[in-house]
């Protein structure tokens, strides 16, 4: 039996909540021919730090499980409770306000700012969040990312494989405790894509963040320490990656 002295240490030893709680998530929306099903009774949990993989089919509604777990739509049923944080009792100012200060966002598109420099582009979340300096943390991770000679570069003046590196540079610049990461590599050929992957999964790794990306190739998947398999709306596979 443990001693009063076990069992205090017990007692103060803290327990980490969840990075994301999904709970019986559905999403519908109405079509003239009826109401069509995204999602279904979808529930999961992640905790603080892990890298999760959503894999599936085109159409088995990946990006719109993700576009709920950011608080970027609203679900139909079940709810959605981020870093402590039940998305569905918050405004979308609310909800705004969660992903400015917790999550950090890498598109497929890249979603750069065509009228911003690479350094504007970076330096944006933080004005927007009102940092007192903004400057010196967006020249820091752009170096660290391999574009301290590209600062005053548009993206257009940028290849793709340089514009996501800006990307990746925005995303962890806020120092966010949740990244989502949405087909990172579908726009760039393989040997760009996995540098960024190598670039993508080094820069979680240093900062601790917790990662759920969404993607269909099974290689990229396989980088994560766990895999949730979506099939025509449903949750139909959760494992560790082999």
């Amino acid at each position: 039996m443990a001693d009063s002295t076990e069992l205090r240490a017990e007692v103060a030893r803290p327990t980490l909540r969840p990075a994301l709680q999904v709970n019986a998530l559905g999403k519908r929306v109405p079509l003239p021919s009826g109401e069509l099903t995204i999602l279904k009774d979808v529930g999961f949990e992640i905790g603080q730090g892990d890298t999760v993989a959503i894999v599936g089919a085109s159409g088995s509604g990946k990006s719109t499980l993700l576009s709920l777990l950011a608080g970027l739509d609203s679900p139909s049923d079940g709810s959605v409770v981020l870093d402590g944080e039940a998305l569905s009792t918050l405004d979308e100012d609310g909800r705004a306000r969660v992903r400015g200060e917790k999550v950090g966002f890498v598109f497929q598109s890249f979603q750069l700012l065509p009228s911003l420099t690479a350094l504007e582009n970076v330096m944006l979340p933080l004005e927007l969040r009102g940092d007192a300096d903004v400057n010196g943390p967006a020249m820091q991770i752009l170096q660290k990312v391999g574009l301290g000679e590209r600062l005053a570069h548009y993206p257009r003046q940028l290849s793709g494989g340089e514009q996501q590196r800006v990307a990746l540079a925005r995303a962890f610049v806020t120092r966010p405790s949740l990244l989502f990461a949405d087909e990172p590599t579908g726009n760039l050929d393989t040997h760009t894509g996995q540098a960024i992957i190598e670039l993508l999964f080094a820069l979680n790794a240093e900062a601790g963040t917790t990662l759920v990306l969404v993607t269909h190739d099974e290689h990229l998947a396989g980088r994560c320490g766990r895999i949730l398999r979506l099939d025509s709306g449903e949750l139909v596979g959760e494992g560790v990656a082999a």
